[in-house]
């Protein structure tokens, strides 16, 4: 299990300093060239977590005009590989707007729902197409919780509870950024009583694609005032395209590696406790074909999988995603507990107006899957799950790794963490 630098949960910032010449020569050969260093030195944080494989192949980051937003600039970054992998990733909501994969054969597909204008997240995207949710991702149950005992209620904007960070999430505003060879960084200052959380909250994140296809985003946050922090992203996957729709979304094979899930009511609020997978529809620790599993659950997956063996110091295997006949996979990894598991349950139904997505492709109901690397649901109103406060001096970290290939049988396989 490869491992990073700090050690808590929630650290001061000074424990998360890195001897960077000390990670060249501890994992990298001590004959790499100069090129080869100053490339590690870029993303030297997530080269501490075992995410930066290096190679010969280079990745390529270009930058260009995404339309506007009240007036602000929007721009796009796409990141290529010789592959012909290739990322895009929006400054308005630090979306991910496009994954395209080269499949068992060479041909790249766009993996990922979206739109292919600003307009289209500005006025169409409440499902969170690719989007960085914060500050809470998830429900938080009543809308309302309690630190050091002040009580702060949130907006009821689903039911009679809180989702993805209240009526104006982290997805709907325009972020800064920087640029440092191919890492961007995406930065956003969330006011003291943005949608009534506290605290001045300060967030980075970062993405960074590398020559093996593969995609890492971190979140970093700070804060002024002791508050309520569980990031994630919301992009909806389909491996054999984000034009294939339900039919060639079942035909996919998922391993999960859980072996509980958080109970919850009907709301889908956790109750507290926790389900054993086995013998159950939630038992994806080995391939299954996800068509089958949806049969046994009802038709829909919205639950959080508690990771087995989580470590926070370290990367842990998350979940496998196969599509046979094209042979594209998707491995997540990640250091948080929980991992929602979605299947688009809430875009349209076959009886209803399709949500028009990019090349004028109708999104529909059960076309996508969601993997969302998550602290559990309502976490801040159970205090037997991970803590979800931050207090000013400690830093939140979140790391995600999104590995893509494609493999000729396309048969599926157990990883182990």
């Amino acid at each position: 299990m490869q491992r990073w630098c700090g050690g808590d949960r929630y650290q001061t910032p000074t424990k998360y300093i890195c001897d960077s010449q000390a990670l060249l020569t501890s994992e990298f050969s001590p004959h790499s060239t100069e090129r080869e260093q100053v490339q590690i030195s870029h993303v030297v944080n997530f080269k501490a977590l075992g995410l930066y494989r290096l190679r010969d192949k280079m990745v390529q980051l270009n930058i260009e005009p995404f339309g506007t937003f009240k007036k602000e600039p929007v721009k796009r970054f796409i990141w290529t590989t010789d592959s012909g992998f290739s990322v895009s990733v929006i400054s308005y909501g630090a979306i991910v707007q496009s994954i395209e994969v080269p499949d068992k054969n060479g041909a790249n597909s766009d993996v990922v729902l979206g739109f292919d204008d600003i307009d289209g997240y500005v006025e169409r995207n409440s499902p969170h197409l690719g989007s960085t949710i914060g500050r809470c991702a998830n429900r938080i149950g009543n809308a309302t919780f309690t630190i050091d005992g002040v009580t702060y209620n949130l907006a009821k904007n689903v039911g009679k509870d809180h989702l993805h960070g209240g009526l104006v999430g982290f997805d709907q505003v325009v972020w800064n950024y920087t640029v440092d060879g191919t890492k961007v960084t995406f930065s956003y200052l969330s006011k003291d009583g943005e949608e009534n959380y506290p605290g001045d909250l300060i967030t980075n994140v970062q993405y960074v694609v590398t020559d093996d296809d593969t995609l890492n985003i971190e979140y970093i946050s700070s804060t002024t005032k002791k508050t309520v922090v569980n990031l994630t992203n919301h992009s909806y996957f389909n491996l054999a395209g984000h034009d294939a729709g339900s039919e060639e979304l079942f035909k996919h094979y998922i391993v999960i590696n859980a072996d509980k899930i958080t109970e919850t009511t009907s709301e889908s609020i956790p109750t507290g406790r926790f389900i054993r997978v086995g013998g159950t529809p939630f038992d994806l620790r080995v391939p299954t074909r996800l068509g089958d599993a949806m049969s046994r659950d009802n038709g829909l997956y919205d639950d959080n999988f508690c990771v087995t063996s989580h470590n926070e110091q370290s990367l842990n295997f998350v979940s496998r995603v196969t599509h046979p006949s094209s042979g594209r996979y998707l491995e997540v990894y990640s250091n948080q507990p929980g991992v929602q598991l979605y299947t688009s349950n809430f875009l349209p139904s076959p009886s209803e107006p399709a949500l028009i997505g990019k090349d004028g492709v109708g999104y529909r109901r059960h076309g996508a899957f969601c993997l969302e690397t998550q602290n559990f649901p309502d976490a801040i109103n159970h205090r037997n799950f991970p803590s979800p406060i931050l207090s000013p001096g400690q830093i939140y970290r979140h790391v995600v790794s999104y590995r893509f290939g494609a493999k000729k049988n396309g048969v599926p396989e157990v990883i182990q963490s």
